[in-house]
């Protein structure tokens, strides 16, 4: 019911109709509730959107790792465009095809994009994995409390003055909410979405399905612990299991690097020199055309491609998830151009 349908009901109550009453009532009613649907609005604006990322950037980003490419991808344009631009201006438009360091501000573009998502997504995960972690603790913990006779928020009460890492803060509010006499699956169902994590929101729907139909709160609860330490179990044995296939990944780039300094220091040099001296004496070989400076730059392109897709692969196969690859991508991307920057 709005505010308007509430005015009228009082005016209907009270034997006063709007229309009886004196215009600067209205008027200054009217004034009220615009006055309140802008502050609604207003916060609305702040909170969602363009207006919460002005307002709060930092826990913008923070929420989601993805969100940071607001601001990495604009940065990663400027700077290739200021790049390319003081390229053409100082030496031309051919110099876009043959130098080098259009390359350079190619990589340190794709540098600029991807690093800081690379470090928000390593962290989220070591804080997911955190979380993971002391949540069946936490869980049993309350269990047994339970079982000893005491009541759940006073379970509850005494786990929050433990220490469970990251989900120690989380723990404490659910607490506090418990003890302003919010009801159990509502506080816990609440904190599940606070935590955000897969694991929390399965295990805590587990509970309050559970609690709904009338199941013994410490069985439930142990349930949940067993099923949330199974579930974090096996994760981290499929990362282990997949830990030799990312070495295999990172070690055949580094193997293709090495492979690429060895062609290029002996068999195109010693062609190129092989061919020159045939064409200085007259035989016409072909192998006087071999463009070391080409071959060179074909090869940086090769490694750098390869370097940056090999490490999406790796977090794919080691982690589940392409962008968990990309601090992977990153080193390997920036180890390729050291290589043909300085050593190749």
């Amino acid at each position: 019911m709005g505010l308007g349908d509430t005015f009228n009901n009082f005016l209907n109550r009270s034997h006063f109709k709007r229309e009886d009453a004196p215009e600067v009532v209205i008027d200054e009613y009217e004034r009220g509730e615009r006055h309140i649907l802008e502050k609604i609005s207003y916060q609305k604006k702040i909170r969602e959107g363009l207006g919460r990322f002005l307002k709060h950037p930092y826990q913008f980003i923070r929420e989601n790792p993805l969100n940071v490419l607001i601001i990495s991808i604009p940065a990663a344009l400027l700077v290739f465009l200021v790049g390319i631009s003081l390229i053409f201006t100082t030496y031309g438009l051919t110099s876009l095809l043959t130098d080098t360091m259009v390359d350079d501000v190619i990589c340190l573009s794709v540098l600029i994009a991807i690093v800081p998502l690379a470090i928000l997504d390593f962290l989220e995960q070591k804080r997911t994995n955190s979380l993971e972690e002391a949540l069946p603790n936490f869980f049993r913990d309350v269990a047994g409390m339970n079982d000893s006779g005491m009541t759940l928020p006073n379970a509850i009460n005494n786990v929050a003055s433990g220490q469970y890492g990251a989900l120690t803060p989380f723990i404490r509010r659910l607490n506090a909410e418990m003890s302003w006499s919010v009801p159990f699956v509502e506080a816990l169902l609440r904190f599940g979405k606070r935590v955000g994590t897969p694991l929390a929101e399965r295990a805590v729907d587990l509970i309050a399905k559970a609690s709904k139909a009338g199941g013994d709160a410490s069985e439930v609860l142990r349930a949940a612990a067993n099923d949330s330490y199974e579930f974090f179990n096996l994760k981290q044995e499929r990362r282990n299991n997949m830990l030799i296939y990312m070495v295999i990944v990172i070690i055949s780039f580094l193997v293709f690097l090495f492979v690429i300094a060895i062609l290029e220091s002996t068999f195109l040099t010693t062609m190129a020199e092989a061919g020159e001296k045939a064409s200085a004496a007259g035989a016409g070989s072909f192998m006087a055309k071999v463009d070391i400076a080409f071959y060179k730059r074909l090869f940086s392109h090769a490694g750098m491609i390869q370097g940056f897709f090999s490490g999406l692969v790796a977090g794919q196969m080691g982690e589940g998830s392409a962008i968990s690859g990309l601090k992977y991508s990153a080193i390997m991307l920036t180890i390729a151009w050291i290589t043909f920057r300085f050593f190749i």
